[in-house]
């Protein structure tokens, strides 16, 4: 589980932000904090893997919030959340190492999007322990809304995005068949689109061994649990 922390000065939204958070598979909110100083200490008491951290806050900016986390050098991520839409603070934000910037407001869809890209992330790092340049390549680009730039010739975004969706619904991973017969296309479609994903890291490939015979593919999002 990745361990969180919900950093915003207003309780509803806060509340929001935990109940969004809970509500993505691998994610477990450790504490809400309302001001920078409760940031920190709860940082500190806590130890977060990740911190959903507003920018303006009462006794301090978020950036300095951010700045003092790193000043203490905790092995956390942070993901800004904001309404501040000015360059200086975008730049701050990313000399400080905010692995995302999620402007307020946004939609659950665009939320959960960035958390599992983050976790999907987190997972691939836990898997190798030296990265070639297009180990690093493929990372970077699953911080990207869609996990990437560009799509291979034949493969359209529309259908790599339900092929996600079928997979962030299952309660278990699949098989192309399952993926093909829930998503409503051809087995060989499916699998096509399921190698891609695996390929760039957005789902991981585990084998299934039931029935005599060659082990069966399952497909899951990298990062659930």
């Amino acid at each position: 589980m990745i361990r969180t922390l919900v950093v915003d000065d207003d309780f509803r939204v806060a509340d929001l932000h935990r109940l969004y958070t809970e509500q993505v598979g691998g994610f477990e909110v450790v504490g809400i904090a309302r001001t920078g100083h409760e940031a920190l200490d709860l940082a500190a008491r806590f130890q977060p893997d990740l911190v959903l951290l507003d920018i303006y806050l009462p006794d301090m900016s978020g950036i300095d919030v951010l700045r003092r986390l790193r000043e203490q050098r905790r092995p956390l991520d942070v993901i800004t959340i904001t309404a501040a839409r000015d360059v200086a603070t975008l730049r701050a934000a990313m000399h400080g190492g905010s692995v995302h910037y999620l402007i307020k407001p946004f939609t659950f869809t665009v939320f959960r999007e960035r958390l599992e890209s983050y976790a999907a992330v987190a997972s691939r790092l836990g898997q190798v322990a030296e990265a070639s340049q297009g180990e690093v390549d493929r990372m970077y680009g699953l911080l990207r809304p869609g996990g990437e730039q560009e799509l291979p010739k034949g493969l359209s975004a529309a259908t790599r995005d339900l092929v996600i969706d079928t997979l962030r619904a299952a309660a278990q991973p699949l098989s192309a068949v399952q993926v093909a017969s829930a998503a409503g296309m051809a087995r060989v479609t499916a699998r096509r689109y399921l190698d891609h994903l695996a390929g760039t890291g957005v789902v991981e490939l585990s084998l299934h061994y039931g029935a005599p015979g060659r082990p069966e593919h399952r497909y899951m999002l990298a990062g659930r649990t």
